[in-house]
């Protein structure tokens, strides 16, 4: 069964409240001044059930300008909107405001409802009607049906309900598969329950028991039990209006504004990328001007920030970014409203294009390319325009946020956007990041060129280092991408991983005749000399070789596990190494050792054996304490 919300709209006393009973028999002015004022103060909901059986939720919202934010905590979850005209009074200054918003908020589908026709004359209703057409011209209800009713006889009231049952038939319903966003409209206590929100349900489908939170609080909670029109359900769905009884939180922490949804959904942010339309009467915004900010049911400050001019003229539209004082939840697509903070007036409204853009600064072309392409382009080009701006790759779920998509949406399409070469999928720990392929093959062509260049000048290395690799190109790269591109190239062939090196794919460390005959000299030279073993200086005077040479041949002989290099002045050869170990391991039988006495052990000098000492200390053969050693290997 789907659900559809339909709410009024209309100036003070113009007949919404009397309207709403008259299809339902529910009074929604449920607060003693309401009843008192004869007013609709806050926001009231009834059921209406149609001769199809289809289910309606009906939105009374507030008339009167004292109670603008109440009605604008209402509409944002609209799916057909009933514009509620007197025809004793015809269009009233808040008739038109309550027209604007509907039509800057793109409540596409709508009614007319011309009520109080008891009161007037004929040819008086007529006149009223042309006013009304007049005043809707140019908006999203230009062509929308109109009834005359009366609530009070009854007149009209059967012809608005099949108006009602056309329109509902063709509204598509809202989205009950996707995760759950409920904009909060009320908190309160219930004794013996607890905690309880309600709201019109936008997306998701919640069930008793399910894990949920709250945003932007940041808080975890629980749907202990559910209501729908004060009815007990297991289950509710998009569309409906929704009590929940949340576990594990106090009334005091959450409040009108907050949304409820899937964990992970949706985070707070304090800056919005938006296109926005000021109204043509609305006097001239300025950059930096302080705003009322609405979207569903939440309201914050916030200032405007104008990326391509200083100032926006009445009916102009721009793209812009809001600077929030308070975090608020949107997502890519919300429409909102604004208002000027002083006098309170609704000036105008837009789309939101990313809800949690980086901090622009003005007049960028790039920056306004690519908010243009966001507002013109499919799901398809808003995923490749994020996946461009984040030069070290993204999780795919982050792309998923960034982008405002869902996420199996979004998994479907970057897959896709993988098997045309839009992008690389990399596998990760968390099932794979993203990059675009243009910045995928630039990364590889200068991978490609180091890792030659590094064959070329060390061809008696197995490869370079990863760790050296990436402080040199990829020192930006998150360490688990970096680790996934790596992996990614090694299983296209590219390249080759060892341990901790990385060459290009099929290359073998080359020894010529002459270098193997001068490593063999070296090693021998280094057994021989075993526990004096020549300096670095000694070996470039002894062998005549360029330095560079010398070093790849030491390298060499130390990958072999021939030479061990103990510090920037001496290598040793092994075997004198081992027992050099078992001699001062000997030596520490007897208890903490000096300089001197393992000097003598070894029949050595300062030399040889200090920097010896050295590096037993950092491989955690002995530990110094004080003047002395001990062995703890």
């Amino acid at each position: 069964m789907d659900y559809i919300i339909v709410g009024t709209a209309g100036h003070v006393d113009h007949g919404k409240t009397v309207l709403v009973k008259a299809l339902t028999g529910v009074d929604t002015d449920r607060l003693k001044e309401e009843k008192e004022r004869g007013i609709s103060i806050e926001l009231g909901f009834a059921p209406l059930t149609l001769p199809s059986g289809r289910q309606l939720g009906l939105v009374d919202v507030p008339g009167h300008e004292r109670f603008i934010r109440q009605m604008l905590a209402g509409v944002g979850g609209m799916d057909l909107v009933m514009l509620v005209v007197a025809a004793d009074e015809g269009v009233m200054p808040q008739t038109r405001e309550h027209l604007a918003i509907i039509d800057l908020l793109r409540v596409k589908k709508g009614i007319i409802v011309i009520t109080k026709i008891d009161l007037v004359e004929a040819d008086w209703l007529e006149l009223v009607r042309e006013e009304v057409r007049q005043a809707v011209k140019g908006t999203v209800l230009a062509d929308a049906p109109l009834v005359a009713v009366s609530a009070f006889t009854g007149e009209g009231i059967e012809e608005l309900r099949q108006q009602l049952e056309t329109l509902a038939a063709a509204t598509p319903p809202r989205p009950a598969a996707g995760r759950v966003r409920l904009p909060i409209d009320r908190v309160f206590t219930v004794t013996g329950f607890g905690t309880v929100v309600t709201g019109t349900l936008w997306s998701g489908s919640i069930k008793v028991g399910d894990e949920l939170e709250i945003q932007p609080e940041g808080l975890k909670t629980r749907a202990r039990n559910l209501q729908v029109h004060g009815h007990p359900v297991k289950e509710a769905r998009a569309g409906q209006r929704v009590a929940v009884n949340l576990a594990g939180i106090e009334t005091g922490a959450i409040h009108r504004g907050s949304s409820l949804l899937t964990p992970g959904f949706l985070k707070p942010t304090l800056r919005i990328d938006a296109c926005f339309k000021l109204l043509a009467g609305a006097r001239p915004l300025a950059n930096r001007s302080r705003v009322h900010f609405y979207l569903g049911t939440s309201e914050a400050l916030g200032r405007v920030v104008l990326l391509d001019r200083d100032e926006l003229t009445g009916g102009e539209e721009a793209l812009l970014q809001l600077l929030m004082e308070e975090p608020v939840v949107a997502n890519r697509e919300d429409r909102f409203i604004l208002r000027s903070y002083s006098p309170m007036e609704t000036i105008g409204g837009g789309l939101i294009i990313d809800p949690i853009p980086p901090r622009h600064r003005r007049f960028q072309p790039e920056v306004l390319v690519s908010l243009q392409r966001r507002l013109e382009g499919s799901p398809e080009k808003i995923l490749a325009q994020v996946v461009r701006e984040h030069r070290y790759g993204l999780d795919w779920h982050e792309a998923a946020a960034r982008a405002s998509l869902p996420l199996e949406e979004t998994r479907a399409l970057l897959q896709d956007m993988a098997r045309s070469g839009q992008v690389v999928l990399l596998a990760g720990d968390n099932d794979f990041y993203v990059v675009d392929a243009g910045r995928y093959q630039n990364w590889w062509q200068e991978v490609a060129r180091a890792l030659a260049d590094f064959h070329r000048r060390y061809p008696l290395r197995a490869g370079l280092t990863r760790e050296e690799l990436r402080s040199r190109y990829f020192s930006l790269l998150p360490a688990r991408v970096f680790q996934a591109l790596l992996e990614n190239w090694d299983r296209e062939g590219r390249i080759q991983l060892a341990a901790n090196t990385v060459s290009l794919a099929g290359f073998t460390p080359r020894i010529s005749a002459e270098q193997e005959r001068l490593a063999r000299s070296l090693e021998e030279k280094y057994r021989t000399f075993g526990w004096q073993p020549p300096t670095y200086k000694e070996l470039l005077e002894a062998y005549n070789l360029p330095p560079a040479e010398l070093e790849e041949l030491l390298h060499y002989l130390v990958r072999k596990g021939v030479l061990v290099k103990i510090s920037e002045e001496f290598y040793w050869h092994r075997e004198a190494l081992d027992t050099a170990r078992e001699a001062i391991k000997k030596l520490g039988a007897n208890g903490p050792f000096g300089l001197a006495e393992a000097r003598d052990a070894l029949g050595s000098s300062r030399k040889y054996v200090l920097p010896l000492l050295e590096y037993l200390d950092q491989v955690r053969f002995t530990r110094r304490i004080g003047d002395k050693r001990v062995v703890i290997g």
